[in-house]
């Protein structure tokens, strides 16, 4: 009776189906509002790690600076219990999971499905690729004799293979079958160690996971049969192939391997034969073939499909006999099928381009790779996870596609942009512009918009540099009031009388400190917004007539408009009205500044030669500077080889090829003749350097000819920086310590010459041009606090007026701390974060508050404000003035700074006369505030030689905002989601 009992129970599952299905229903899982010990993450298996849910733990510590968990799913104790016994997770498994980006209203802007061709019912199935499969895996599996059967176990075939198991010790050479269903491949491929049965242990808890997993919704199997039989037509392992990566499933392997749509295969499969005289019989043939070769494939899928295709071929043949005499495959399929070839494709066909919208995607996607830890976005993609972004969808496809409709001459002059410093005659479609704005919420501040028409992957608002003309007056304007306050607090307690008499006390060319002090002594208001706002009124000369001494060498500047020549504008005026002079002069006095006040400051030097002090000030001023100037390139150039080092100062220095020249021989002096000349004429952007020039360069800046110091002269950078990049080149692991003290000599040798009281002029330009790059040293601190992209300056002072160069993202954040009262907010592009939907490893998180940093003080915010409305009311941006008027009548206040960038390669003669000029590029950009929320930046660009046919200024970008201001008021016109009410001040 029990051997009765028990063939019954092996046929029809009846106990099993009870006890199985009374487990399962106890395997559920609830949510947490926060985390607990009741998640219980998988192991390593190939599912698991492709959906992300076995990294979860990591992906949560390294989220948790920036992001909360909200909720969290928790398994209940019946659950855990079993899963921490070895038991796999129970629950309903996605056949589809990728990322999903959607917007802050949650609507979808990009998303990714793997596999992406997928079976999408049973139904859907061909029925010869259901009777193919099953033949070849698993023949009793949709048997419905027995309902309640269990589909994790055929136990003839699992006694057969435990029969061969035992006497494989006798026959080793014979291959012994395997006793696997489909529900415990599945199980196997899905959560087991890489995809592999290593054990008994493992095969147990295989078949008891698939069989608790067969009956999660009843005691009945039936329909769950059908569903196991799809998961695994969609699940297959099929090795990865190039253009694709990993393959998984029939509708993806008839795509990467033999670039067939699995639509179309299973058009061809699922129709009745007509016979012999079928149209499609060789359609029908083909993709049989090709669904077969995968299902055979998955056996040894990286065997079969990389290294030994004729193999496959072997065991197809073998199989199409087999199908035919078991008249599952038809006579003239099975005729036509086996005199077919099937070739593999080397790589898959090209996927379909992304959408309009995906750059803003992009950045997402990448910061996400970064944050998460992931190997890149391949990796990203196939993750179980959606992210609810700042952007507003609508407003996005609005503005970008406004931006493209403004190629079409037509559109273009519509909008106003043909005419006096607009586009004129130049060609609309090859202008591109770019766009970013960013709205202030909370602790943040959230990305909105950001569109360009560059039609190259490059971010042109984030990720290029450029040269943004007299946008960089706005960052020396901040960096001049900054100093203002500095002196205001060192100065606005004292007595007047001592502060008349520190006034003959301080160096002429402390003309900063001078004014301050004079201020103060004379000021009945000594508060800082009189005294900030007197720093307004200060006035500089716009006259071109006179050389600065900057950047190493003498050079000359120019107004843009020639009827400011005679002028000596305030700096308010200068600012409004964008003036250059008056800043070249200004940043003159703010490297002043710093040259007398960084710490052991060589600076009053040329004030008195004759001091006593001078040797010990000298000794000690090279050895502790020398120290403090290796720290900051240390921690530039650690961690590049000798290649990146160089290539990271020759993008600083520009292309004079003397000086080109000077840093390669100096920092790479073991390259030869050849290569040193590759590097002069690539980095010089000149092919045509006379090769007699060049070796007369490779031979006077040759080892031993010239001092560190001199060197670093001549190639325009700190000694101590050429030193460092040669050392580490030959050291790439040095550590600091080790720098310092195999510098001592240099650091000495850096500033010895100064030790020399003869030709004292020589040695005033020399220390002048060494104090400029130290000073330039503070002053980009000061900027890269304000969150300047880039890890030097032009020490020169046409950084004022854009030769550094900017992004307009970094500029928009700069604009940013103004409007919040010079508070420094993060960035946020995403607002929520949503791991595993649906799964007991569901995971929400959501971005966390986290207070601003002050890096401005608040009146020097507040008097930079009023400046930028000022633009715009008065001053070079009035074509926006007034433009914006809310719902309510309410007119928006408007603050920013244009700027436009000539940027051209230009060539002198002997004598000073220009050669040659050439365009770089072009560009005019606006950086802007709308009302207290809203900011960011718009920016023209024409890159190449072909800006020589434009003559645009900022104007173009103020016109190009201005019809964009439509689009954006049902952003600037919503309430404010701190408050729920319209600000406007």
């Amino acid at each position: 009776m029990l051997g009765v009992l028990v063939g019954i129970e092996a046929r029809t599952s009846w106990l099993q189906s009870w006890v199985f299905a009374a487990v399962a229903r106890r395997m559920t899982f609830g949510f947490d509002d926060v985390p607990g010990a009741a998640t219980r993450y998988p192991g390593g298996g190939p599912y698991d790690l492709r959906l992300g849910y076995a990294h979860l733990p990591g992906y949560l510590e390294r989220l948790a600076p920036d992001f909360a968990i909200t909720r969290q799913a928790r398994l209940s104790p019946a659950h855990r219990w079993l899963v921490d016994l070895g038991i796999f997770p129970i629950y309903h498994e996605k056949t589809q999971a990728g990322l999903r980006v959607l917007d802050r209203h949650g609507r979808e802007l990009f998303a990714v499905d793997y596999p992406q061709r997928v079976y999408e019912t049973f139904a859907s199935i061909p029925p010869l690729v259901v009777r193919t499969l099953l033949f070849i895996e698993n023949r009793e599996l949709l048997d419905e004799t027995h309902p309640r059967r269990n589909p994790a176990v055929e136990w003839d075939r699992l006694a057969r293979a435990l029969l061969e198991k035992g006497v494989e010790p006798l026959r080793p050479s014979r291959r012994v079958p395997g006793g696997s269903t489909l529900a415990t491949q599945l199980e196997k491929l899905r959560h087991s160690p890489g995809g592999r049965t290593e054990s008994a242990r493992e095969k147990l808890r295989q078949m008891l996971s698939a069989s608790l997993r067969a009956y999660q919704s009843g005691e009945e199997t039936i329909d769950a049969r059908r569903e196991i039989f799809r998961e695994y037509a969609n699940s297959l392992p099929l090795a990865a192939t190039p253009g694709f990566g990993e393959v998984h499933g029939v509708g993806d392997g008839l795509w990467a391997w033999f670039g067939t749509d699995l639509a179309e295969a299973t058009r061809l499969l699922a129709a009745e034969p007509q016979g012999e005289h079928d149209p499609e019989l060789d359609a029908r043939a083909r993709a049989f073939r090709e669904v077969l070769a995968l299902c055979l494939a998955q056996r040894r899928p990286a065997y079969y499909l990389q290294r030994e295709p004729a193999a496959l071929e072997e065991l197809s043949q073998r199989y199409l006999r087999m199908l035919h005499d078991e008249h599952v495959l038809p006579d003239e399929l099975y005729e036509r099928a086996r005199t077919l070839g099937v070739p593999l494709r080397d790589r898959a066909p090209d996927a379909a381009p992304l959408r309009l919208v995906w750059k803003p995607i992009q950045g997402v996607r990448t910061r996400l790779a970064s944050t998460l830890g992931t190997s890149g976005l391949y990796e990203l993609d196939r993750l179980d996870l959606s992210a609810r972004t700042t952007f507003d969808r609508d407003v996005q496809l609005a503005v970008l596609g406004a931006l493209h409709e403004l190629r079409d001459p037509s559109v273009a002059r519509a909008a106003g942009l043909v005419g006096s410093h607009l586009l004129g005659t130049g060609d609309p479609s090859r202008v591109v512009y770019s766009f970013t704005l960013y709205e202030r919420v909370g602790d943040a501040n959230v990305l909105r918009v950001q569109a360009d028409t560059y039609e190259q992957p490059l971010n042109l608002n984030e990720g290029v540099k450029l040269e943004l003309g007299s946008t960089a007056k706005l960052r020396t304007l901040v960096t001049y009031l900054e100093i203002v306050a500095a002196l205001h607090a060192q100065y606005a307690s004292a007595p007047s009388a001592a502060l008349l008499e520190l006034e003959r006390e301080l160096p002429r060319s402390d003309r900063l400190a001078r004014w301050a002090v004079e201020h103060l002594a004379s000021a009945t208001d000594r508060g800082l917004p009189r005294m900030l706002e007197a720093a307004m009124e200060r006035r500089y000369s716009a006259h071109p007539g006179e050389a600065f001494f900057t950047g190493g060498g003498r050079h000359v500047f120019s107004n843009f408009d020639s009827r400011e020549n005679g002028r000596a504008p305030t700096v308010r005026e200068a600012f409004r009205e964008s003036i250059n002079l008056p800043f070249v002069r200004l940043m003159r006095d703010i490297v002043s500044y710093y040259t007398l006040r960084v710490p052991g400051s060589s600076g009053r030097i040329l004030e008195d030669a004759s001091d006593p002090r001078r040797q010990h000030y000298l000794e000690r001023f090279a050895d502790r500077e020398g120290r403090e100037f290796l720290r900051r390139f240390y921690r530039q150039h650690h961690g590049q080889n000798a290649e990146e080092g160089l290539s990271a100062v020759l993008a600083e220095i520009g292309p004079a090829p003397r000086r080109i020249a000077a840093l390669v021989r100096s920092a790479r002096p073991e390259l030869d003749y050849d290569a040193f000349a590759t590097i002069v004429r690539e980095r010089g952007r000149d092919s045509h350097v006379l090769d007699s020039t060049l070796r007369e360069l490779y031979e006077s800046l040759g080892p031993g000819r010239y001092g560190l110091a001199d060197r670093g002269y001549l190639a325009g950078i700190h000694p101590l920086r050429l030193w460092l990049l040669e050392y580490l080149g030959q050291h790439p692991d040095a550590t600091f310590d080790e720098v310092v003290r195999e510098s001592a000599g240099q650091r000495q040798a850096v500033y010895g010459w100064l030790f020399s009281t003869r030709r004292k002029n020589a040695q005033d330009k020399r220390i002048r041009t060494l104090l400029e790059v130290e000073a330039f040293l503070e002053i980009h601190a000061d900027w890269k606090r304000l969150g300047y992209p880039f890890e030097s300056l032009v020490p020169s002072y046409a950084s004022a007026i854009g030769s550094s160069g900017d992004r307009p993202a970094a500029l928009a954040e700069l604009v940013g701390i103004v409007l919040a009262g010079g508070v420094r907010y993060r960035t946020a592009r995403i607002d929520e974060l949503l791991f595993a939907e649906g799964t007991p490893y569901e995971t929400a998180l959501a971005r966390t508050d986290r207070p601003g940093e002050r890096v401005l003080p608040a009146a020097v915010a507040a008097q930079v404000r009023r400046e930028l409305l000022g633009t715009v009311e008065e001053g070079t941006a009035r074509r926006l003035r007034g433009a914006v008027v809310l719902h309510d009548g309410t007119p928006l206040a408007i603050g920013g700074k244009t700027g436009t960038g000539d940027n051209r390669r230009e060539i002198f003669g002997a004598h000073g006369q220009l050669v040659e000029s050439r365009a770089v590029n072009r560009t005019a950009t606006f950086v802007f505030f709308l009302g207290d929320r809203f900011f960011g930046t718009i920016t023209s660009y024409v890159p190449g030689p072909q800006a020589d046919e434009y003559r645009f200024t900022s104007s173009l970008s103020l016109q190009v905002l201005r019809h964009l201001l439509p689009d954006l008021m049902p952003l600037l016109d919503a309430p404010d989601p701190r408050t729920g009410n319209l600000t406007v001040s």
